[in-house]
């Protein structure tokens, strides 16, 4: 009719003189105008069934695959070697979250999700056009929008692509769901959704949620506590637990009978599941042993991190825990020697694991710098480099008891010329290299490297695992074995070690496993076994870390020195009468059992260190300050070695014992390939006939010295007028005296001291005999306490002898009774316990061609 009025307009317009002409007209026009408009529907069908096709044909485009990878909302966990919590690091998502698989997952956190979320998520394709059309109603009655009408699949989509909540979106999220739903099966669908979905706090996934709010894991929840967790996602920030607990209850109610409208429970289970008290865990960041776990993170590559989810680590957190309380402790203590932070490495020598790391007394302290890692900062070492510079000196035939000349003397070239010095400020003239060892004095050790060069010592501490001495050898000089260099304390740990393992170097363990993220794909495939090794995290962990430039065999055992030469060192700084001189009989360091230690402290007081170990335990402690400022009036044994010492108690006060001897465990395995010599101490050569005393010495087999002592000599003086006796100068006036003659190079030392010199003349025997056995330590009259709070095991004295050669079956005596059988060196540990409150009479017993000999008994006192 509309074609007929506009053709009939026209005609009226024209004029036409007739009727049949007009007719006609009309025909042609309507005829012309229907395929005019023909022609425009074709066109606006084609496009439209284009457009419908098109939108049919994109819903079997997959969406990337890559959007939907585990990683972005997956935290790395760390986990010390009991599967205790460390630290989780955030995802990308700037969460916590832990990807499980469905089975991993409780039915009732399913149910109670799909109920209340989704409960035809089964029968639709990804959209829910009834929910739609519900949520369009509820929305018009309250005049806003309370209602979204989205299904799982749409949440999952906005949840990936964060969209936000306009038409628009909603239409484009709709069009994505529909095409994953062609990617992906429901159960995969599901998987995502409860693996990504917020639950507040920082927490993506139900698996974290579970373990936030309830402490346990998704698949142990209940149907209470399922109904609460999925009452959360709903608005995550409003539901929050710890800040609108009644809010999400009755949300949890809702949830509840929604379970039981769709058949999920019965009408009982939701009575009861109301009625179930839930105790939420308290909110607590879990961030323990932070500079270890941040020690490993960063030596992560960004694959690691993102295909990781769990990495245990060989830290034993209730170790750890006390370590940092006892620095804690210490530190407040050395307050008033200007000394703000410390750090502590414990290394077990048996599996080789870092079993503690403390990198400053509190990660948190930004005052005091917290968050360097003093384990890892590059600082000079002081003193205790110079094991591995008499190492040296042993392994090419020099000897514990060879003489070194503590004497002033400028030492280096010209460029590098300088006098060096000893702690306490004092030249000692001739002492043995167990001494000096043992006494850190400087001279010596700066000495006996200038024998064999700087770049030799360089090389072995290379091989022992410093990679942070990357200079060349002329860069550092002699000065080297004084500690001119930068270390870390962990490297020191690592070396120390070496000793311990009787010379062979191993790289310290950090990591024992780590879990990888499970595939997208889930559909009924084989899990990724939880035992996974993560062998470049074991293996590169020990280069990356030490920033090595050297090459170092990671899986291959290096030796740094035989064992012999071990074993001797480890004695000489287990020896409390060899350190004695330098820091006392009753130090810090003298410990109820075999404990290997070494101090030093760096030339400007900056840095402090005491580094030991024992057979089971490596143990290395600094203190000193970040900010570089020196400390005031602190040594070795006053700064960090204290504290060592309460961290060996710690760490060995549990240790089976038998009979009152100090375990085999605790002791040090003395291997084949030694001697035990006499030697007297003064000149380190065999005992001689004039020699006032002797001590028993170790010597690599071969090694041992052939010559008597020079030093003491006899002379026959003349009384009156003290000259040398001649044949006329009466008995009565003779008198056998013995001195000291020092090679020439002493000869200025000894006149400083006092030391007399024998009158001109030739020397003559001397008729005083030799004891043939003795006690050495202790002296009769010393008085031993015993301390009320230290284990009484632990509590020992450490009895010296000095035994003649021929003297068998030599036993030591208590109050008339044998306690032990004594062999070379003749040293036994005897505990205080086992000595009477008030004297105790102590005897040495033996034989001698066949005849029965005693030494002169010694009398000690306990209180």
């Amino acid at each position: 009719m509309r074609i007929q009025r506009v053709i009939q307009k026209q005609v009226r317009n024209d004029n036409f003189h007739t009727g049949s002409e007009a007719r006609g007209y009309i025909c042609i026009k309507e005829m012309r105008y229907r395929l005019k408009m023909n022609r425009k529907k074709r066109i606006w069908i084609s496009i439209t069934s284009a457009s419908v096709i098109a939108v049919i044909v994109s819903l079997f485009i997959p969406l990337d695959p890559q959007a939907f990878t585990p990683y972005r909302v997956t935290s790395l966990r760390f986990f010390d070697k009991q599967g205790i919590l460390l630290r989780e690091v955030l995802s990308e998502e700037d969460g916590k979250g832990r990807w499980c698989s469905l089975k991993e997952i409780s039915p009732n956190v399913i149910n109670a999700v799909i109920a209340s979320e989704d409960s035809r998520f089964f029968n639709h394709p990804g959209v829910d056009p009834i929910a739609l059309g519900r949520a369009v109603v509820q929305n018009i009655r309250a005049g806003r929008i309370i209602s979204g009408g989205s299904t799982l699949t749409m949440q999952l989509i906005r949840n990936i692509y964060r969209s936000r909540r306009t038409l628009p979106q909603k239409i484009w999220e709709g069009w994505y769901a529909l095409r994953l739903e062609r990617m992906m099966s429901k159960e995969e669908i599901l998987l995502q959704y409860l693996n990504r979905i917020p639950f507040g706090n920082q927490t993506y996934g139900v698996d974290a949620a579970a373990r936030l709010y309830f402490a346990k894991p998704a698949r142990e929840l209940s149907v209470a506590e399922s109904a609460f967790l999925a009452a959360i996602p709903n608005s995550p920030t409003l539901n929050d637990p710890y800040r609108r607990i009644t809010r999400v209850r009755q949300r949890q109610i809702y949830v509840l009978s929604q379970m039981e409208k769709n058949g999920f429970i019965s009408p009982g289970e939701r009575e009861r599941a109301e009625q179930e008290p839930l105790v939420l865990v308290p909110r607590n960041a879990q961030f323990k042993a932070p500079h270890f776990s941040a020690m490993i993170l960063a030596n992560l590559t960004t694959e690691e991190r993102r295909n990781t989810t769990e990495i245990h680590t060989t830290l034993d957190w209730n170790i750890q825990k006390s370590i940092e309380l006892l620095l804690y402790g210490h530190l407040a203590r050395l307050k008033k020697q200007n000394i703000s932070n410390g750090a502590v490495v414990i290394i077990d020598n048996q599996t080789h694991e870092l079993v503690s790391l403390v990198g400053s007394k509190d990660f948190f302290d930004s005052a005091s710098s917290g968050q360097v890692n003093g384990a890892l900062a590059l600082r000079q070492p002081g003193s205790t480099l110079k094991p591995f510079t008499y190492g040296i000196a042993l392994e090419n035939g020099m000897t514990a008891a060879e003489l070194l000349a503590d004497i002033p003397r400028n030492v280096g070239d010209a460029s590098t010329d300088f006098l060096p010095e000893n702690y306490d400020k004092k030249y000692h003239g001739p002492v043995r290299m167990r001494t000096a060892l043992a006494c850190s004095y400087n001279v010596p050790a700066v000495r006996t490297l200038e024998r064999f060069g700087e770049e030799l010592l360089l090389q072995k501490l290379h091989a022992a695992g410093f990679a942070s001495l990357l200079q060349p050898s002329s860069f550092y000089g002699v000065g080297l074995t004084l500690g001119n260099g930068e270390v870390t304390l962990l490297e020191l740990a690592n070396a120390y070690s070496v000793l311990a393992n009787e010379g062979e170097y191993n790289p310290v363990k950090v990591v024992d496993s780590a879990k990888n993220i499970t595939p997208v794909a889930v559909r009924d495939s084989p899990k990724v076994d939880d035992s996974t090794r993560r062998e470049s995290l074991r293996t590169s962990f020990h280069s990356v870390d030490f920033q090595s430039q050297i090459p170092n065999p990671k899986s291959q055992i290096n030796r740094v020195f035989s064992k012999q030469v071990t074993y001797i060192l480890t004695d000489i700084l287990s020896d409390p009468q060899a350190r004695a001189p330098a820091f006392g009989t009753y130090s810090s360091l003298n410990l109820p059992f075999p404990c290997a230690a070494k101090t030093g402290t760096s030339k400007d007081y900056k840095d402090n260190w005491t580094i030991g170990y024992t057979p089971r335990y490596t143990v290395a402690v600094w203190v000193g300050n970040f900010n570089a400022k020196p400390m005031k009036l602190v040594s070795g044994i006053t700064g960090a070695a204290p504290l060592f010492r309460d961290i060996m108690l710690l760490l060995h006060q549990s240790p089976p014992m038998a009979d009152a001897h100090i375990s085999p465990s605790l002791q040090f395995s003395k291997p084949e390939g030694l001697t035990t010599e006499s030697i007297c101490p003064r000149s380190g050569m065999l005992a001689g006939k004039d020699c006032p005393g002797k001590m028993q010495e170790l010597f690599i087999e071969g090694t041992k010295p052939l010559q008597s002592c020079t030093i003491h000599r006899s002379y026959k003086i003349d009384t009156r007028n003290g000259l040398l006796a001649t044949r006329n100068t009466p008995r009565e006036f003779i008198q056998v005296k013995v001195f000291e003659t020092f090679p020439l190079m002493f000869e200025s030392w000894a006149m400083k001291e006092g030391i007399p010199k024998p009158p001109a003349g030739m020397s003559i025997e001397s008729a005083k005999p030799v004891a043939p056995l003795a006690i050495s330590f202790p002296s009769s009259g010393d008085v031993f306490k015993l301390d009320p709070i230290l284990r009484a095991e632990y509590q020992t004295v450490t009895i010296e002898s000095q035994v003649v050669p021929g003297v068998e079956n030599v036993s030591l005596w208590l109050n008339g009774n044998e306690v032990a059988t004594l062999r070379p060196p003749y040293r036994f540990r005897l505990p205080l316990a086992s000595l009477r409150k008030g004297s105790s009479t102590l005897m040495l017993k033996g034989k001698r061609n066949a005849q029965s000999i005693q030494s002169y008994p010694i009398v000690v006192a306990v209180q």
